[in-house]
Parts: C-alpha cells; structure tokens; sequence
C-alpha cells in the first residue's frame, strides 16, 4: 500500500503502525524465511527492504490487537493462534518466530507496490519524496494503486465475525479541502469493497465522512490506508477514528456518494465553512467546564449554556446532566433553531456537543457568526471520546448511534420511558408499521400486548397486511412527528396577569427545554 512515509526513513519507528523492537526482525527464524526474497531484489528495491520488513511486521501485528474488555481498561492486548498476549514484547517474539512466512509475503507486496511506483514519474511514492503530491491524484490516476494487497490474509479473515472475534465499527470525519471528491469515491468504494466493509461514507469537497464495519483486520487496514493517503496528511490521525464493537452486520449495506456538505446543516459550505469552528476543548477540559456549570447553585441563570447539538430521539436516550437540547428532528433544522432562539445565547459562553464531534464543527460556526455568544467551545471528538475517559462521568444514558444497533451502554442509567406505560425503557425498535421510520420506545410488556407502532394511526395500519415497501416508499415523518413543531420555540414566555383566578406554569416552568427538567414529545398511546 503507498504510504505517507518515507521508506528512506526505514529505522525511523515512529514511521511504522506500531513501535517494536529491533530484535523482532533480527530473528534467525525470519531472516532466513525472507532470505531468498531479498536476494530476487534489484539495487533500489533492497534500499527499502528494511523498511518494507517493518512495515509488514507492524501491519501483522497491529491486525492481532484486540479490544479491551471494558472500556474502563485501556490496556492494549493482542491475540493470535488461540493466545493473548498482555504485552508488546510477547506478540513480537510470537509474530517473529511462528508467522515469518506470512510477514515474508506481506514484504513482498509492499516491495512490489514500492518498486511500480517507484518505477515511474508521477507515482504515488518517489525516490525524493516519501509524501505523494496531492496534484498525482487525479481521475486519470489508478485507485487500485491505493488499495492494500490483502492477498496474504484469508478471506475468512476478512469477513467480520469468522474465527470467533467480534467485529468493529469505525466512525471518523475529516475537513479538509478535496478537488476532486469523486475521485476519492471511487476509492473508496474499491476499498471498502475489497475490505469487505459495509457503511456510509459521505465525501465534499470539504472532507470525508464515514462509519463502517467490518472484522478488526478489515478496519485496521482500512486505518492504515486513510493514513497513508496524502489527500488527509496533517489533517487526519488514528486518534480520530472512534471504536466500537459491531462489525459489518451492524449496516444492511454499502453506501458512499458524493453530497455537498459531508454532514447536512443544510447551508453551502461556503457560506459557513468549518475553518471557523468554535474553541476545541479535550474530553477532559470539557469535563472540568461541566463540572464547573453543574456546581453552580442556579444553572437557568447561569452564563453558561450546555447545548446538545443532537436530534430528539438520540437526547431522549442519553444526555449531559442540565443540557439544553432542542427538540429537533434534523441537524439541518439546527441553524433555524439557533436563528429562532437568538437571545437565549445572547452573552452566553456555549459548551456544544455532539455524537462524534462532526455536527459541532459547522454548528459552532454557525452559532459564532452570528455574533451574539461571549464564546463557543466544542467537545473534541464528541460524546464518543468523552465517554471513552469517563464512563462514569456527566453523560448519562446511552449514546445513539446511525446503525442498526441503535445505541451503545458506557453506564447503567436508563433516562428514557416507554412511551406507552410510563416504566423506565431505552431500546428503540422501528415502527411495525412497513412504510415508516420511526423509532419507538416500548417495553417489552407493552410490544407484548401489541404496542409496536410509534402512534396511534401506524398501530391501526399495522393491524393491516402490508406490503413490503422499496426504499422510496419509507416516510420520513408520521402523526406523531407532524404534531412537533419544526422549530420549537425555547425562549421563556413573558409574564402575563391570568384573565382568570387558574392557575397558570411560572416563567420558569415555561423556560428552555433542558433534559431533567422538560420532557420531549412523546407518542400518545393507542386507545384500547
């Protein structure tokens, strides 16, 4: 696979997926499985045999690294032939001295790749320069060039969930600025496919967003080419590929295409663009500013706003303890709301957050061009990051995610209801109804009874035979979600003398709809 790293630089470990000893390569074992290749080499070629050794070793071992049990353990392991290893130093010894012929053949891909490229002007790789130039990247130029040979691993390897590890799921973005989007979706598309990967990746000319499944091989893999492609250098690190377990079961298909925004605010990025965000703050500064925001007596008067940049359905579930979290469906109704609710931001300082971070890059762009907030900060790496330092922290609930899992459990709190009966629930299910895509809340005593749609108009149509529909036939909105405002209102309501002795809700009962202290809509329960 071309790489963003000079082969030149072969005793550069830093250069390499993973950090590993020299001794690892200078076993008798390997050196002699490899012995022969090296001899076939002509002059150039063995100038980067050593660093086409390591790089091969590193990419073996890092497909062996696996998940910790718990995301409070940060330990990094690794498994091969039926043993874990709790160290570096183990799986090393093991790679080198049990797997030499397979890293033997992994060398000579990657001398292979190194020796087309080099062989040619405009390669991805030259002799001069370990970064391919940008400008090679054209629709002329071959994706199959930036694909990794996956030639020395078995099929059953690659397919998630065979030998009995447990899959992965990735979620990542990138801005930056891409000339030629569809070029970048051809290659991606050639480069799940051959990973075998199922997902959604959304490509602008403003960056790349994507989340995929697959076994852990085919997600490294997939890490290491988004690395080493040159379009994403200096913008795009492994630390930005968010981990969860899943794999490719946990999409229905393949998906990548070319949008005008790589998340939909629904405003042309250049109009807003994500070069002006709002302030970054790491998961553990984000922390330290809740903390602060929660500790203060009377948080409705407070100069500082919690702000969920999430739909509904996802903040229903799971939430920051005294978030304000619009009732919205859409990220694209967000700038409406923000454009609606002007003055509750008005000499604000704004802490956002969002699943993955992405929806805050241009949110928070938006919110700062408005000019009205003291300032705007965002959670770097969105929920997702933070919960993976602290589980046990301010986030309560689960994390929704754009999958068919639907969400994923850090903590024990459940902060939603059955919209049915009331008890504490927070696994959604789509509407029985066929033609619609909603999610429901209903325990399991309520679907028991036949509860199973998200209102009262989809229960009775579920009673009926349906046919099963094609994609365009899905609705987007039901009587349930017709009956919520587009953009609702979350500016506290003058006082106003009652024309009678009723009693009517305070100011503060009426205020901003912040989750602990407002419920969202919820779906009326059929009438029996």
């Amino acid at each position: 696979m071309p790489s963003s790293t000079s082969p030149d630089r072969g005793d550069d470990l830093e250069a390499c997926i993973l950090r590993f000893s020299d001794w690892d390569l200078k076993d008798t074992h390997l050196t002699n499985s490899s012995s022969s290749l090296k001899a076939e080499l002509d002059v150039n070629t063995k100038k980067k045999y050593s660093f086409a050794k390591k790089k091969a070793f590193a990419l073996f071992v890092k497909t062996k690294e696996v998940l910790a049990p718990s995301y409070k353990c940060k330990e990094r392991r690794w498994k091969c032939c039926q043993q874990l290893f709790p160290d570096q130093t183990g799986i090393h010894r093991h790679v080198a001295t049990q797997h030499a012929d397979e890293v033997c053949r992994q060398t000579a891909s990657v001398l292979k790749q190194l020796a087309a490229t080099l062989g040619t002007s405009k390669g991805p790789l030259s002799a001069g320069n370990g970064n391919p130039p940008k400008e090679d990247l054209t629709p002329n130029h071959d994706v199959s060039a930036w694909l990794p040979d996956v030639s020395c691993f078995s099929p059953d390897e690659l397919v998630s969930g065979q030998g009995g590890e447990e899959g992965e799921v990735l979620l990542y973005y990138c801005y930056c600025d891409l000339e030629d989007p569809h070029w970048i979706c051809a290659w991606q598309t050639a480069l799940c496919q051959r990973l075998h990967l199922t997902g959604k990746v959304r490509i602008a000319t403003e960056g790349v967003n994507g989340t995929v499944g697959g076994s852990r091989l085919a997600t490294r893999l997939y890490v290491e080419a988004m690395l080493s492609c040159p379009l994403f250098k200096g913008y795009l690190s492994e630390d930005d590929f968010k981990t969860s377990k899943g794999g490719a079961c946990c999409f229905p298909e393949l998906r990548v295409g070319v949008f005008e925004e790589i998340v939909p605010l629904g405003i042309s990025p250049s109009e807003i663009s994500y070069k002006k965000p709002g302030i970054h703050l790491s998961p553990g500064e984000f922390h330290k500013e809740v903390e602060k925001f929660l500790s203060q007596a009377n948080q409705e008067q407070s100069d500082t706003i919690l702000l969920d940049c999430r739909n509904f359905y996802e903040s229903k579930i799971g939430h920051f303890q005294g978030c304000l979290a619009p009732d919205i469906r859409k990220f694209s109704y967000f700038p409406s709301y923000v454009d609606k609710n002007l003055e509750l931001f008005r000499d604000k300082r704004v802490l956002m957050y969002c699943t993955g971070g992405i929806r805050c890059e241009r949110g928070s762009a938006y919110l700062k061009a408005k000019g009205v907030c003291r300032e705007v900060f965002q959670l770097k790496g969105g929920i997702h990051k933070y919960l993976e330092e602290f589980p046990d922290g301010f986030y309560r609930g689960k994390l929704f995610v754009f999958d068919e899992r639907f969400a994923l459990s850090y903590n024990s709190d459940t902060v939603s209801e059955c919209s049915y009966c009331g008890v504490p629930w927070d696994r959604y299910q789509l509407c029985s109804t066929p033609q619609c895509r909603q999610l429901v809340l209903s325990c399991p005593a309520c679907r028991g009874q036949g509860f199973t749609a998200c209102c009262v108009t989809c229960q009775d149509k579920g009673s009926r035979p349906a046919a099963v529909p094609t994609w365009s036939g899905f609705r987007e909105e039901c009587e349930c979600t017709a009956r919520r405002p587009r953009v609702p209102s979350d500016l506290p309501r003058p006082v106003q003398l009652p024309e009678s002795p009723e009693v009517r809700p305070s100011v503060a009962e009426d205020g901003p709809r912040s989750c602990g202290r407002h419920h969202h809509h919820f779906p009326e329960p059929p009438q029996s």
